[in-house]
């Protein structure tokens, strides 16, 4: 399918809680503002330009993730620059060369704790290390996506996982793209969950006023 089924996350006892996407969401983010202004200026329809791109995203995650698992990706729902763009970004990951002894996949996890949920890529052992590896398709590795994983960590800990070490993946679509790799210190994760958290209690009081 081209878009997955929106993941609802629930404590242990049904309570719905918001996904640690919809919680770092909450962050202005000026400079697309004026990268959609651009594209407009240029004639190309942004909200059409970005789900083109979503698409390329959710098929190249598919790709990987299914070829972990030693599942055939379905691709009847998209056209064939999304399916090649995809590929490109498998040939990226590919590329990176690394072996991983999986352990859990896109597996939706809640905190009873600190009440959000969210589904890691992927977690398991790479070169022995025990390590969340977050993919991601585009032209950069920007900062509210240490903030996302960040928020992982703290859900596979609190599952029972130990978390020694995170790795980002940027797997570009197209030539105007870069392959990047950043593996944030654990001093900087605990700063970017910091963060997280306050995004947290500012969702939670906005949902109390509405």
């Amino acid at each position: 399918m081209k878009t997955k089924a929106h993941t609802r996350y629930r404590l242990d006892d049904g309570t719905i809680v918001p996904g640690a996407t919809t919680i770092v969401g909450l962050l202005a983010k000026p400079a697309l503002i004026k990268w959609a202004n651009n594209l407009g200026m240029d004639g190309i329809d942004s909200a059409r330009y970005v789900d083109d791109k979503a698409d390329i995203g959710t098929l190249a995650h598919s790709f990987i993730t299914d070829g972990l698992r030693g599942m055939v990706t379905g691709t009847a729902d998209y056209s064939e620059n999304q399916i090649q763009q995809a590929k490109n970004c498998v040939a990226s990951y590919s590329a990176w060369g690394h072996k991983i002894e999986l352990i859990l996949i896109e597996q939706p996890l809640s905190s009873e704790k600190f009440e959000f949920g969210g589904t890691p890529d992927i977690y398991g052992k790479v070169d022995g290390v025990l390590e969340l590896i977050d993919l991601k398709t585009g032209s950069a590795i920007w900062p509210e996506f240490i903030i996302q994983v960040a928020a992982y960590r703290q859900l596979l800990q609190e599952a029972g996982h130990s978390v020694e070490r995170v790795r980002l993946l940027n797997i570009p679509r197209c030539e105007t793209e870069s392959f990047q790799e950043l593996i944030p210190s654990d001093a900087a994760l605990d700063k970017n969950w910091q963060i997280f958290h306050c995004l947290l209690q500012v969702y939670n009081i906005q949902r109390e006023l509405k």
